[in-house]
């Protein structure tokens, strides 16, 4: 997890810019981010987490701040309580630094005695988020999500995605589009899940709320009793719909092996996760959710793993320029995966049902002996 960083006059000035002296401190390269660059700092004064935002995806990392400024003031009234990882204040009182090479830096406090999951393999991480990640946005509930900007436009659009695959497939060369010839007819023979959305969006049939929008595991904390402590990469909070959160945990919580695996036969879902999640998310968002929004619990799970395998699918069409590849035909084989995947869960999806319909009961039998 950590590799040493050398010093240099970038993290002087940025870490005076903080009131730290460089000389002080060890800086060494943390966690497996893929989007920004972070580092973990300590010393006798204490532990922070430094990062660089990627500007290549983040065009406009004021966004950020000023979406996380507004946050943690809201939160601070209403539930000062709540662990909420905000960037520290320069001493200029600004939440960022820009370095002398333009880059854009903040300052974290370390939570200590937390850790990051990669992998998922015990159902009580996947409650134990999934109560998380429901009371962020349970908490903001009655925020003013209008004052909140939109740091990646169209981020879970998938009106958008699907378009970019078809502009892709007008474009790719013929032998791409026979390599991806099964992909491309699973995109059509799940076409449901994009008239659904559709008409989700044009009717204004659920409400917009306050989301995470990046619900992997390693974007919460854990104590070592597996105890979920705070949220962490908080740069995608914006509004959005509440499939977007749900969704992805269905999408990367559910199969043992992710996004990665190559061995198709490795993916199957685990119905004892959904029912964690489920349960979970449910513990806080349940008196909140509109009934519509309840009865699209499940289609969440569709539309999240839909829209990513379109993902993987456009970007081998493009030539991997978005996703890169670290192998011929990676994302290809990503889009495999997720089509895979798409297919276990549309094939367990009466077990969900069930397994509703059990925790269903069970919260009602609770609120009863009340």
């Amino acid at each position: 997890m950590f590799d040493s960083v050398n010093h240099n006059n970038m993290f002087d000035d940025i870490l005076k810019s903080f009131g730290l002296n460089v000389a002080e401190y060890e800086i060494q390269a943390f966690g497996s981010g893929l989007i920004n660059h972070t580092y973990k700092v300590s010393g006798n004064g204490g532990a922070y987490i430094l990062q660089q935002i990627n500007t290549a995806v983040f065009k406009t990392p004021e966004y950020i701040a000023n979406n996380l400024a507004l946050v943690k003031d809201y939160l601070n009234k209403i539930a000062p309580g709540y662990l909420f990882v905000a960037p520290l204040k320069t001493t200029n009182g600004e939440f960022m630094v820009k370095s002398a090479d333009g880059q854009f830096y903040r300052l974290f406090p370390f939570i200590k005695g937390s850790h990051t999951v990669n992998f998922l393999q015990d159902k009580k991480q996947a409650f134990e988020a999934a109560v998380q990640f429901g009371r962020f946005t349970h908490l903001l509930n009655d925020f003013d999500i209008d004052q909140l900007k939109y740091t990646l436009s169209d981020f879970h659009n998938l009106k958008l995605r699907f378009d970019q695959f078809k502009t892709a497939s007008q474009n790719a060369e013929p032998a791409k589009l026979e390599q991806a010839a099964t992909q491309i007819k699973e995109v059509y023979n799940h076409f449901e899940i994009l008239q659904t959305y559709n008409q989700l969006v044009t009717n204004n049939e659920i409400p917009l709320r306050a989301i995470h929008h990046d619900t992997k595991i390693n974007n919460v904390l854990f104590d070592d009793n597996q105890n979920a402590l705070c949220l962490v990469d908080l740069d995608t909070v914006m509004p959005g719909y509440y499939l977007s959160d749900v969704g992805d945990m269905m999408r990367t919580y559910l199969s043992p092996a992710n996004e990665e695996e190559k061995d198709l036969d490795k993916i199957h879902i685990r119905e004892d996760f959904f029912r964690a999640i489920y349960k979970g998310y449910m513990t806080e968002m349940g008196d909140i959710l509109t009934e519509t929004e309840k009865q699209l619990f499940i289609f969440s799970g569709k539309l999240m793993i839909y829209m990513q395998g379109l993902r993987f699918l456009t970007d081998f069409l493009n030539d991997d320029i978005y996703y890169g590849a670290q192998y011929p035909s990676h994302n290809l084989t990503r889009a495999k995966n997720q089509f895979k995947l798409l297919f276990e869960y549309v094939n367990t999806e009466h077990i969900f049902k069930q397994l509703i319909g059990s925790v269903n009961r069970e919260f009602l039998s609770a609120a009863n002996q009340k």
